[in-house]
């Protein structure tokens, strides 16, 4: 039954496929060597009929450059046919007068679907290391690009996770296919997830939108969105073409994807561009907004690729400009990554530099910084105007951050002079914090937005996590007037390590009082300790100065139990204190520490920044900020979203406010969402604090009579006996145990936000307790799979969790090391029959009972199949009411008892477990044998005949079933009464299929 869901779900998926104008075959009637995975014959009609003038030398030569491939590895050889499925190969031959001829061909005409052919296969059988069959693959004029996977949504047990295990192990043994693959999807019918063969299941992501503009949040539909959003087939021609590239990691290679608002937001921003570059437009081609956190390094790259290879662009200069040097240095370290998409990339170190590149005729891709833009010294005094550097129109300025270095159009600003340098050119801007107000104007600048990408849908998405917000004001003694001044702080007096500016400089000293700052951290690493007792990860601290920041480390590194910490901040060595000098860093070292601090493992555990680092700096495993730094606006949407990314188990991030921005994040809220987005930035920590103890509550009312300080009182067997008591309790009908496993992951989801709060710390023995009952009946309900030893299945079943996280295990004090739970032996008999906890057991036997019967059903169909409807007849009545536990236990064994005995028997009778069904068959009808005494040798036989005659899908090829059938006969003929030989015959036969049916499959 789960297999005929299983194959409903991809039937779904072809029926979509095929409205969307794919052609369906199965996948063995395709011809081919089952060796190889490419339809040879498909893609030479492809190429012929392409190009018809290329002679079929050529065309030859082309073949064998498209199917075989350089490189050691998968990955390396995944990047060379990649790069020329999308940029393809030149062939040359001579003409029949001798003259040289060339021609550069694709395997895939991009610019009219209709001149390639998609075919989705089913069920292909490809040969390896081992044999395996994929759930369906998808050609393209006979490339296998697309690999689905699907498990069945209505197996509790598998899931999107299995389906994308499995494609490991394809990666293992059919390792020649994914030589090709461009595309990997995963389904359970339920969830549906694109991604690259290669990649954590983590960056597998679900495809919303079929238009760009819409949003499909039913996860029901998740199969239908990906199909009709990505697999339309110019859509899907564009994602091969444009949207897939191979970074390389110093020789790692690895493989990106764009996610579905990537896709959209790049594909409008081309389309925008084409609208709206002059001469024909007014030269804004518009803003992309993407939160924070979301990939908009990749988008603004993918982007660039497209636009250079448009020919309407006429080999365009891409002009890459940030606000500040950090920025530039890591965008410019990301493009370089994205080579294959944006070619050679420039950067311009100098003013100089700049003017000389941007000065040249050629196309490429230049990387500056605004403030290069500058007005120059000269002999004669200062430039009073930019000069003209180029009045190409094919130049486009791609903006990182509408900052409001943007917006200087005063005379002399940088914002003036690139238009003056550049009269020609158009502007885009990507950003993912909106940027508005009375001086700065972003449809003004750049043009309309033309995507939008919000918090709450990165948030939904899960390509960012939530961050929480966490108030632990620590009061500045600061004058009056400066206090009521504060809301009017410049931000812009932070870049001058001297302020001129009077409020700032004041909240800088007050924020630095040595008795303050040494409360803060204390406060930090209690804190911190805290919050990594139960979530591994990295923390940021911001102080207002570099002077704090020193006086910062100073202070927290001088309290014990402090891991090691680590100022990031620039340096001038002739003006800094010689006290700083440990912080003082070359650019190579500061990329060591960059390094270690993305690390998870690695011992560095906190850094101390000022501004470096707070923008356009990824570091997944950090979890925790805290700010002792005023900050407003972009500037601090950009500085909290350092903890917004992805990793692991992370649920979420964390802000913790020592110095009181909850004003400005409101306000900053209040822009964001004012202009469009939706979703808060962070939220409220005392909200979470009060649903966790909430939620608490409900959990233990679920318990019933749950008391810690009386559990605590009791002897490890009254323990025992009472963990036991509750499971079976919440065991006694699924309703139950569906509710307390729902509601305890609530809890847990919430302790995991705010387990640094105080006021949860008095629960939170309780809850580890609780946590630890989940664990036993989810281990009862789902115990791991086969690939663990057996007898760790059942130890840890019923362990029990008492104070300090202590496990009383009951296995071991029954001494069950040695037993062998595939043959429940009466060791284990005895101990399920002792009274108490009979849900449990039940439940245990089940699972148990459940999994021998799938490993050895298809070995002796006809008595497991009658074992199952044994199993199930039980079960019916029990749940019914209408067994007891202790008569439905018994059966239970009884049936457990039965594999026992078949193991006994296999052994005692000399023969394999493949045989044993065919002795069972032989001996039932031994009446009808003309010989007596043991039939091993019979068995023997038979079984070897059927062996030999094996062939892929012989049980569909009536020639194989035929030939299987005569080697039987010959080996049954004078030991079987003749009026008998055809039935024996039939039942023999009927045994083989369903025991080898599908043998090639299985390798």
């Amino acid at each position: 039954m789960s297999k005929m869901i299983e194959i409903t779900v991809q039937k779904a998926a072809i029926v979509l496929l095929q409205d969307l104008g794919y052609v369906h075959q199965e996948g063995n009637s395709l011809k081919r060597d089952l060796k190889k995975v490419v339809l040879a014959d498909e893609l030479r009609r492809f190429l012929q009929s392409t190009y018809p003038d290329v002679p079929a030398t050529a065309i030859n030569e082309a073949m064998v450059s498209f199917t075989q491939h350089q490189g050691m590895d998968t990955d390396h050889r995944n990047r060379d046919f990649h790069r020329k499925m999308t940029q393809g190969i030149s062939v040359s031959w001579k003409d029949a007068g001798g003259k040289e001829q060339a021609r550069h061909l694709y395997p895939i005409h991009y610019g009219d679907p209709l001149k390639n052919r998609f075919i989705c296969a089913d069920e292909m059988t490809i040969i390896g290391k081992n044999t395996r069959r994929t759930d369906l693959l998808i050609y393209i004029n006979g490339l296998p690009l697309v690999l689905f996977e699907f498990k069945n949504m209505f197996d509790k047990e598998t899931g999107v996770d299995n389906a994308h295990r499995q494609i490991g192990h394809y990666g293992l043994d059919i390792p020649q296919l994914f030589d090709y693959n461009a595309i990997s999807i995963v389904s359970d019918g339920l969830e549906a997830l694109h991604g690259m063969y290669n990649a954590a299941l983590e960056w597998f992501a679900p495809w919303k939108s079929l238009e760009g503009d819409d949003i499909e949040q039913d996860q029901a539909l998740q199969l239908e969105t990906l199909i009709n959003g990505l697999f339309p087939k110019a859509t899907l021609l564009n994602y091969l073409r444009n949207f897939i590239f191979h970074e390389d990691h110093n020789g790692k290679i690895i493989k990106k994807g764009a996610k579905y608002h990537q896709y959209w937001g790049v594909d409008k921003a081309v389309n925008s561009a084409l609208e709206n570059i002059k001469p024909h437009g007014d030269g804004r081609l518009g803003v992309v907004w993407h939160t924070q956190g979301s990939g908009k390094s990749i988008s603004m790259a993918i982007l660039t690729g497209i636009l250079r290879q448009l020919p309407e662009m006429k080999n365009p200069t891409i002009l890459i400009q940030v606000d500040r040097s950090d920025l530039d240095q890591q965008l410019y370290e990301n493009f370089v990554l994205c080579k294959d998409l944006v070619g050679d990339v420039q950067h311009a170190d100098t003013t100089d530099d700049l003017r000389k590149l941007l000065s040249s005729d050629g196309g490429g891709v230049i990387f500056t910084t605004i403030e290069k833009f500058r007005l120059k010294d000269l002999e004669n005094g200062k430039e009073t105007a930019h000069p003209v550097l180029s009045e190409r129109y094919n130049l486009i300025v791609m903006a990182d951050e509408a900052h409001r270095t943007q917006y200087g159009f005063n005379d002399g600003g940088f914002a003036q002079n690139i238009r003056r340098a550049l009269p020609n050119a158009s502007f885009i801007g990507f950003t993912g914090t909106p940027v508005d107000g009375k001086d700065a104007d972003t449809q003004l600048v750049f043009g309309k937005t033309i995507h939008t990408y919000d918090i709450k849908q990165a948030v939904e998405d899960g390509a960012t996590v939530p961050i929480y917000y966490e108030p632990k004001m620590v009061p500045l003694n600061i004058k009056g007037e400066y206090s009521r001044e504060l809301e009017e702080v410049a931000e812009g007096a932070e870049g001058a390590e001297e302020s001129s500016n009077a409020v700032w400089a004041a909240v800088e000293d007050a924020a630095g009082a040595e008795e303050r700052v040494a409360k803060v951290a204390a406060e930090i690493l209690k804190h911190y300790g805290a919050r990594t007792a139960t979530l591994d990860g990295k923390a940021m601290i911001v102080c207002m100065s570099r002077r704090n920041c020193v006086k910062m480390y100073e202070a927290i590194t001088a309290l014990e139990g402090c891991p090691e910490v680590a100022v990031i901040m620039t340096s001038n060595v002739s003006k800094d204190p010689l006290t700083w000098n440990p912080h003082v860093r070359t650019k190579e070292s500061m990329e060591a520490v960059k390094k270690r601090f993305r690390t998870p493992d690695d011992a560095l555990k906190i850094v101390i920044v000022r501004d470096m680092w707070l923008t356009g700096f990824d570091a997944p495993c950090a979890h925790t900020l805290y700010v002792d730094k005023i900050m407003k606006g972009h500037n601090l949407m950009q500085a909290i979203a350092r903890v917004n990314r992805v990793f692991k188990d992370k649920p979420n991030g964390l802000v913790v406010d020592f110095i009181g921005i909850s004003g400005f994040l409101a306000a900053a809220t209040k822009k964001y969402t004012g202009s469009g987005g939706e979703g808060k930035p962070t939220l409220n920590i005392e909200v979470a604090v009060s649903f966790c103890l909430e939620q608490f509550e409900i959990v233990k009312d679920l318990l019933e009579d749950f008391d810690i300080e009386s559990i605590k009182l009791m002897a490890d067997l009254e323990k025992m006996k009472w963990s036991n008591t509750l499971v079976n309790k919440l065991l006694r009908s699924d309703p139950i145990t569906d509710k307390f496993l729902q509601e305890e992951r609530k809890l847990t989801e919430l302790v995991a936000m705010c387990n640094s709060d105080e006021r949860i710390w008095p629960i939170q023995e309780e809850v580890a307790v609780i946590q630890k009952i989940r664990h036993l009946i989810r281990k009862i309900k789902s115990p791991p799979g086969p690939q663990r030893q057996k007898n760790d299945r059942i130890k840890d079943l019923i362990s029990k969790s008492i104070e300090s996280h202590a496990i009383v295990d009951l296995a071991s004090m029954y001494d069950l090391d040695q037993i062998d739970i595939s043959i429940i032996d009466d060791r284990f008999q005895a101990i399920v029959k002792e009274k108490g906890g009979e849900n449990i057991k039940i439940e245990l036997l089940r699972r148990i009972i459940n999994d021998e019967l799938k490993v050895r059903m298809h070995k002796n169909i006809k008595r497991n199949r009658s074992l199952k409807d044994e199993l199930e007849r039980v079960l019916g009545q029990y749940h019914k009411n209408s067994l007891d536990s202790i008569a439905a236990i018994k059966h239970l064994l009884d049936i457990a008892t039965e594999f026992k005995n078949d193991d006994i028997r296999t052994r005692e009778l000399g023969l394999t477990e493949d045989e044993l069904a065919f002795y069972d068959l032989l001996s039932a009808n031994e009446k009808l044998l003309n010989e007596k005494g043991p039939i091993q040798d019979l068995v023997h036989k038979v079984v070897a005949s059927v062996k030999r005659n094996l062939q892929l899908d012989w049980t569909k090829k009536e020639d194989a079933r035929a030939a299987i059938r005569l080697a039987v006969k010959k080996e049954l003929r004078g030991k079987v009464q003749f009026s008998a030989l055809d039935q024996l015959l039939q039942e023999v036969i009927e045994q083989a299929e369903g025991q080898y049916g599908d043998w090639v499959a299985e390798g």
